[in-house]
């Protein structure tokens, strides 16, 4: 909703403005699909070319975080800090236990009561892959802490590709409506006999090109690209919470504890109150002692 607010107002600002100026629109209206033929026809060609299939889909799919913002909510980090907490509890119980949930979570109790964090394949394997680092001995939390910060980065730099597919197609398009400028110039040259009137419509025409390259990009497209950015960033916060607390168990601290610096690590508008917390938690080990 936010999103389609921010398009409406781009326009309805730019018109508005144009329209309470004295201007006319007929003259843009008129050019406006042609140009738009040049400009976009020639964007999408050079966007294709840039990329491969696999990018293609990736972008058209996160135009759409433009709209809906992002994947997790507060009430996701919350779940995610029972699931932890739950997994953290029953390997220090019970390691032979555990190994059953994370080797093949799908069919596991404890992560199908959190169907949206098992939906997401990277949460479920980064979970399961550390759980199993650490069964396996493999408990250097300096180690481990860098060879998930590393992970996480390498996925950052994928899941933002979108983002940086969108803003160089934004830098692209006031040349494109250049390129749109110049042909219509050239149109006007082949009618330079024809009267003012005539001349002055067709010069205009040729300058909706120009105008059209720059609304695109720095009213559109490239906010699209600074939004899918700080989308894929705030997400970013869900695997950062996993990195905190499976770190904060490799040093042996309480199971409480280690959730408690997930907690305070999360981003303040998506971290759960300390009683919410407690509570949410209580319901766990009230549900695995039943």
């Amino acid at each position: 909703m936010v999103g389609i607010i921010g398009i409406i107002m781009v326009i309805g600002m730019i018109f508005g403005g144009f329209l309470a100026d004295g201007g006319k629109l007929s003259i843009i209206v008129q050019a406006a699909p042609y140009e738009l033929i040049i400009i976009l026809g020639a964007a999408i060609g050079a966007f294709v070319l840039a990329n491969d299939g696999t990018n293609l889909k990736h972008t058209l799919k996160d135009i759409g975080k433009v709209f809906k913002g992002p994947h997790w909510k507060k009430q996701d980090y919350r779940e995610l800090l029972c699931l932890l907490f739950e997994l953290i509890r029953l390997g220090r119980q019970n390691p032979m236990a555990l190994e059953e949930h994370i080797e093949n979570p799908a069919e596991s109790a404890i992560f199908s009561r959190f169907p949206r964090i098992l939906a997401d394949h990277e949460a479920t394997a980064l979970i399961s892959d550390t759980l199993r680092a650490a069964l396996m001995n493999y408990d250097d939390p300096n180690q481990v802490e860098e060879v998930l910060e590393k992970r996480m980065e390498r996925n950052l730099h994928h899941a933002l590709h979108s983002s940086h597919a969108l803003q160089t197609l934004a830098d692209g398009l006031p040349a494109l409506g250049i390129v749109a400028a110049v042909l219509g110039i050239i149109k006007t040259m082949g009618s330079i006999d024809q009267p003012p009137e005539i001349l002055g419509e067709l010069i205009g025409s040729a300058l909706v090109g120009t105008f059209l390259g720059v609304l695109l990009a720095y009213g559109i497209v490239g906010p699209f690209a600074a939004k899918v950015k700080v989308v894929v960033e705030t997400d970013q916060y869900f695997y950062q919470l996993i990195r905190e607390v499976l770190v904060a168990n490799l040093h042996d601290h309480a199971p409480n504890i280690c959730i408690e610096v997930g907690r305070q690590n999360t981003p303040s508008p998506l971290r759960p109150s300390f009683s919410e917390l407690e509570e949410a938690l209580k319901e766990v080990k009230q549900g695995a002692a039943a």
